[in-house]
């Protein structure tokens, strides 16, 4: 199983969330000014978010 890790020291939170709004499962959200990672196993691991982050802050780890 794979899942989503976000690096927060290299997160801009509410001053980018570019994450957020291209997530089309809803699982990146902006909570106040921090993304959090919410219902991570709604996550389809299209990797929309990878592909927009400016901070190459989000990974998608396998569990293999």
């Amino acid at each position: 199983m794979s899942k989503v890790i976000l690096d927060y020291d290299k997160c801009d939170g509410a001053d980018c969330a570019e994450c957020a709004d291209v997530c089309p499962m809803e699982v990146l959200v902006l909570e106040g000014d921090k993304i959090v990672i919410q219902n991570p196993e709604d996550c389809s691991y299209c990797e929309v978010c990878m592909d927009v982050c400016p901070n190459e802050c989000i990974q998608i780890e396998d569990d293999f």
